[in-house]
C-alpha cells in the first residue's frame, strides 16, 4: 500500500487534501515551493524601474547621489524601516540593492521585498546574489527582475551589474563573465564607469579561475570610480589587491545602516552613513 501511494503524483494528494477540505479547483494550494511564474506586477522589475528612472534623466555635469544597500533577504521588518527612512532623504536619484533579495531563492520571498521597495519614492534596482541561486533562485530572479548581466547609463555615469556567483556555478571559470565585463568596460562615451555586483572578488566565493582577470580589467579601466559588493553584511571601504581601485561593501538590511553615494567631477565620491 506504502509504494502504491508513493508512486501517485504529489499534486493527486493536493488535490484530494483540497476536496477534503472543500476548496474548489479555483482555491488550490500553491503545491511547490520552487515555483517561479510571477504575476505581471511582479514581473521585469528592473525594466520597470529602468523606464521610471531614466524618465527624469540627470544632466551631465550634474551631481549623483543615490541610495547604497544590500542583503535584504528575510529582514522584511527591516526592509520597511529602511523605506521610511530613504524616503525622508533630498535629492537622492535611486537605491541599488547588492543582491540577496532572497534567502532561499523563492520567487515569493523576491515579491515580498518587492511588496516593501516599491513604497520607495525613487525607483529601486538590483543585481543577483549567491541566495537568489538556491533551488530554482536563478529561474525566479530572471522573472521577477530580469537579466542577471546588465548596464544602463544615469547622467554621465555608466553603472556595470554583474553576477559574480562563482560558487553557485561550481566554480566553472565562466563567473563573472569576463567577455560581457570588458566590453561594458570599454565604453569611452560616458565619463565614469561603477561596478555592481554581489560577490567580492576577495571572497572566497568569488572563482579563483577568474579573480586575476577581473581584478586586472579593473585595474586597467581609467573611467572606473569604484566596484561595489554585498554579500559581507557590513561595510567595507578599502583597496585589497594595493593597485588603486577602490572597493566598497554594502551594510545588509539588518544592520539598519545604508550608505548615500554622491559622486560629482571624473572620480571624487562621498559616503554617507544613514542609521534607521
Amino acid at each position: 500500500m506504502l509504494s502504491r501511494f508513493r508512486s501517485q503524483p504529489l499534486l493527486t494528494y493536493v488535490s484530494v487534501a483540497a476536496t477534503a477540505l472543500g476548496l474548489s479547483s479555483c482555491e488550490m494550494l500553491e503545491f511547490s515551493p520552487n515555483d517561479h511564474r510571477s504575476p505581471d506586477d511582479k514581473q521585469a522589475l528592473t525594466q520597470k524601474n529602468l523606464t521610471t528612472l531614466l524618465a527624469k534623466p540627470l544632466p551631465a555635469n550634474d551631481t549623483l547621489r543615490f541610495v547604497y544597500t544590500g542583503d535584504s533577504q528575510r529582514f522584511y521588518d527591516d526592509a520597511e524601516a529602511l523605506v521610511k527612512s530613504v524616503n525622508q532623504q533630498k535629492g537622492v536619484q535611486f537605491m541599488l540593492v547588492a543582491g540577496d533579495i532572497s534567502d532561499f531563492g523563492l520567487a515569493r520571498e523576491m515579491w515580498w521585498v518587492d511588496d516593501q521597495l516599491r513604497k520607495l519614492t525613487i525607483p529601486y534596482l538590483t543585481v543577483i546574489g549567491n541566495h537568489d541561486q538556491v533551488g530554482n533562485g536563478r529561474k525566479a530572479y530572471g522573472e521577477v527582475f530580469g537579466p542577471l548581466n546588465y548596464s544602463f547609463v544615469y547622467g554621465d555615469t555608466k553603472f556595470i551589474m554583474t553576477d559574480t556567483n562563482g560558487r553557485e556555478y561550481n566554480f566553472n571559470g565562466r563567473i563573472p563573465d569576463m567577455p560581457w565585463v570588458r566590453q561594458q568596460l570599454q565604453d569611452n562615451t560616458v565619463r565614469r564607469h561603477v561596478i555592481i555586483s554581489h560577490v567580492p572578488p576577495q571572497d572566497e566565493d568569488f572563482d579563483p579561475a577568474v579573480r586575476d582577470a577581473y581584478v586586472t580589467a579593473l585595474r586597467a579601466d581609467p573611467r572606473l570610480v569604484f566596484e561595489m559588493n554585498g554579500h559581507r553584511h557590513d561595510f567595507s571601504i578599502g583597496q585589497p589587491f594595493n593597485d588603486g581601485v577602490t572597493y566598497v561593501n554594502s551594510y545588509a538590511f539588518e544592520k539598519r545602516q545604508y550608505l548615500i553615494v554622491t559622486m560629482w567631477g571624473d572620480k571624487e565620491f562621498r559616503l554617507k552613513k544613514v542609521p534607521f
